[in-house]
Formats: structure tokens, C-alpha cells, sequence
């Protein structure tokens, strides 16, 4: 049976509380997996702040294209946000904490950051969950690229994304500019990390990462998979192989079955030593 973890209890409560919102779930979300004694309010007084600064330089035009410009200057030329192309992956770039303290960040917490401060300033923007990139758009005609320094894209800066992480093959849909949902937005996130902790093999961190996601997708398949590799990779074999196969039964079509079922055969064998 495996063992009860609070933090998991602990977030899904609040995660799933219409009270906060999604700048109070990514602080929170930093306090559980690394900064217990993160101060969350704080945080939330430096967003205010960036976006005070912000007001006091807009004049009484309200149009959005000119408070696009307005935000895009202020955040990215006088304060000098920037996406960290230099440690893309590193799993600090996901806490909203460390983003504003160091100034850089990668597309989807960078995006939290411009829509918030977006907001304050009476300018609607949504996120969009287009794929491997986060990017933001205003009504269905301007998307923006915060990672980018606020830059316009057009459907061939699009393409040129998607060809780059996922080859020629993957075509452009417009549905890769719906709006992403708060929930999808902080499941992203916590993906992210599981990925980012598993690859440095801190799989304890990983697994509550895959617990995370689970306790509100609890059928994705890929979350159950991978539940599955981390406990195989924390020696944990009689749950591993519970996971594996569960993974077969609900993704029997999947391209990695092979590899899997090479998995799940290893690790029986380890079981019966």
C-alpha cells in the first residue's frame, strides 16, 4: 500500500479552491515542492508593485495595442525580464518565486507574469497552451510570445515553433491557440518538474509531481506510466508493475508498449530475487 503524503492532500485542497487564484497556486505550488517558508503575500506585492510602475508611465489611451507596447517596454526593455535560453530546463524556471527574482523564466511562467500584470493595467490576455511553447493572445487575432520579449507571432512563427520541437510532420491547427484552463495551466507546470526532477534522478520529487497530477487527472495515461517508471526507479517494484500494467490496459495502442513490456518483464524478475 503506498504511503499517504500530505503534500499531495495539501495542494489538491487548494489547487482545486475558487478562493485563490492562478498567481496564488503557482506561489503556493513553490512552497510545497521546495520553499516551505516561501512567503506568498510578498510575492504577490512584487507583482503589484511591477504593475504600480507600470500605471504611473500609461497616459489616458486605453487602446490595446498601445498597452501591449506599454507592458512589453516596461517588463522586458526597463525591468528586464528576458526567457533563460542559457538553463532552459532548470527546475527553478517553473517557480513564480524564483522568476521574479532573477528576472528570467520560460514561456508559461513568464506568460502568468505578463497576463497578471496585464490585467492590472486593464488589458485582457489569455493563455494559450500551444504546444511546447506557451504563448498569450488577445481576442483571437494577437498572439504574443512572452519568452519572446512580448513579440507579435504570425502563423509562420508558429510553424517555425512546432517544426523546431516536433519536426515538419506536426501540421498547425487553430485549436493549438485555445485557451488553456487554470487547472491544464498548473498541471503544465507540475509536468514540467516531474520531468525536470526525474532527469537530475530526484525521483522522490518526481513521484509527488506524478501524485500531483494524478490526484486531479487520475486516468491520463502518461501520468500513469510514468508513476510506474519513477517507482521502478526508487526500487519500489510491486507498485511499479501495478502501474505498468494499468497503463497497458487503459493505452494498449501506445508506441511505447514495447518498451514497457520490456519493463514490466525486468521488473518481475527483480521481484522474484
Amino acid at each position: 500500500m503506498e504511503k499517504f503524503d500530505p503534500f499531495v492532500e495539501e495542494w489538491v485542497l487548494f489547487s482545486t479552491n475558487p478562493r485563490y487564484n492562478l498567481v496564488e497556486k503557482c506561489l503556493k505550488l513553490a512552497q510545497i515542492l521546495e520553499y516551505p517558508e516561501l512567503d506568498i503575500e510578498s510575492n504577490i506585492q512584487k507583482i503589484n508593485e511591477i504593475a504600480k510602475s507600470l500605471k504611473i508611465r500609461l497616459s489616458e489611451v486605453k487602446n490595446p495595442t498601445y498597452l501591449i507596447s506599454m507592458l512589453n517596454e516596461h517588463l522586458f526593455d526597463t525591468l528586464e525580464f528576458h526567457g533563460d535560453t542559457d538553463d532552459y530546463y532548470n527546475p527553478k524556471n517553473n517557480f513564480l518565486n524564483e522568476v521574479l527574482t532573477k528576472k528570467s523564466g520560460i514561456p508559461i511562467t513568464l506568460s502568468i507574469l505578463y497576463v497578471e500584470v496585464a490585467k492590472k493595467i486593464g488589458l485582457d490576455l489569455r493563455i494559450c497552451g500551444f504546444p511546447s511553447h506557451v504563448v498569450v493572445k488577445h481576442e483571437e487575432d494577437i498572439i504574443l510570445d512572452p519568452f519572446g520579449g512580448g513579440r507579435l507571432l504570425s502563423i509562420e512563427d508558429l510553424e517555425d515553433i512546432l517544426f523546431r520541437n516536433f519536426g515538419e510532420e506536426v501540421e498547425f491547427s487553430p485549436e493549438f491557440l485555445d485557451e488553456l484552463p487554470e487547472e491544464k495551466i498548473l498541471v503544465r507546470i507540475i509536468r514540467n518538474l516531474k520531468n525536470s526532477y526525474a532527469q537530475s534522478y530526484a525521483y522522490d520529487k518526481a513521484l509527488r509531481c506524478a501524485n500531483m497530477i494524478l490526484a486531479v487527472e487520475p486516468d491520463s495515461p502518461d501520468e500513469v506510466r510514468d508513476k510506474g517508471i519513477i517507482l521502478e526507479r526508487l526500487q519500489k517494484y510491486d507498485q511499479a508493475m501495478i502501474h505498468l500494467n494499468r497503463y497497458l490496459e487503459i493505452a494498449p495502442e501506445s508506441a511505447d508498449v514495447d518498451f514497457i513490456l520490456e519493463l514490466i518483464r525486468t521488473t518481475r524478475e527483480k521481484t522474484s530475487r
